[in-house]
């Protein structure tokens, strides 16, 4: 009888590993060359495939006293609980990082995944919203 792996420590943990697994079957069969939006068009077609409910390019207002003074474009909106940002290039940069803080920060999500599609490999990051 196959084991399951159960980490009370680890939030969505079902949910995360199919995505991760969407991220590294698209690096695998895509490689390192391509622009931001030809991954995210794959990651796409993955989830569509896999029947996990998502949203793309979800925008998120930011308001000021009541009025919209601009907008968050999230990449992915994944069954209404992670938030999914692609990016390309070798490291994660500060920005990254922040900004994806920032989305789970306004939305009260509390998982988003930091995905980069680097020379090296794929890289990911699990990001937690701590003040939700």
């Amino acid at each position: 009888m196959p084991t399951t792996l159960k980490r009370s420590d680890i939030i969505y943990p079902e949910l995360s590993y199919k995505i991760i697994g969407v991220l590294f079957d698209v690096f695998n069969q895509l490689g390192y060359r391509y622009q931001e939006k030809y991954y995210q068009k794959a990651i796409s077609n993955a989830l569509a495939e896999l029947k996990i409910p998502f949203k793309e390019q979800v925008q998120a207002p930011i308001e000021f006293k009541g009025q919209i003074i601009g907008r968050y474009f999230y990449d992915f909106l994944i069954d209404g609980k992670i938030i999914l940002e692609i990016k390309r290039g070798d490291n994660f940069s500060v920005s990254d990082i922040k900004q994806i803080v920032a989305y789970l920060e306004r939305s009260k999500l509390h998982l988003g995944i930091l995905a980069r599609f680097s020379s090296r490999g794929l890289k990911y990051k699990r990001i937690v919203n701590i003040k939700r």
